[in-house]
């Protein structure tokens, strides 16, 4: 008997019948984690930090179709969040001022993690990068990430 050939009766499958179950399920499971606390705007923030930190778009508004990638009221003020999958971190040193880097670490090209005490911080080797600037606060990062321009209009921040 082939694998192609199905056996009647109760309990009885193919292999390749087995097979193509399993993976369906498999397939199911994974795409149902995937699904997990999307905020419905694509953007999928790492981490926060400071006081107020949020994720998501803490107001409740609908921000699907639009290009923004946040809210001002998604960065917190001495803190950031970053967004790996729309390459950019987004910064607010201080209240209302609103900065852009790009996520990924200037040491190993590593994609940093999180934003927290003040910092941009890539965990695969602690390299620590200014909110403000983006410059070195700890190596054994040497180079600056690099400034990302923002655009900032009404409560949304979007990529200039």
């Amino acid at each position: 008997m082939s694998d192609d050939q199905v056996l009647t009766g109760p309990g009885t499958q193919t292999r390749r019948a087995l097979l193509a179950g399993a993976g369906a399920v498999g397939a199911s499971v994974l795409l149902s984690a995937c699904g997990g606390d999307d905020s419905g705007d694509g953007a999928t923030p790492a981490t926060s930090g400071g006081p107020g930190a949020t994720a998501g778009d803490a107001e409740g508004g609908d921000r699907e179709g639009s290009s923004s990638l946040a809210t001002t009221g998604d960065i917190p003020v001495g803190g950031g969040q970053v967004y790996a999958a729309q390459g950019v971190v987004i910064t607010q040193p201080e209240p209302g001022q609103f900065k852009g880097f790009d996520p990924i670490c200037t040491h190993q090209g590593c994609p940093v993690s999180n934003v927290d005490g003040g910092t941009i911080n890539c965990t695969c080797h602690n390299s620590k990068f200014s909110i403000t600037d983006g410059s070195v606060k700890q190596g054994p990062a040497t180079k600056p990430l690099a400034p990302k321009a923002l655009k900032v209009q009404g409560d949304q921040i979007s990529l200039a």
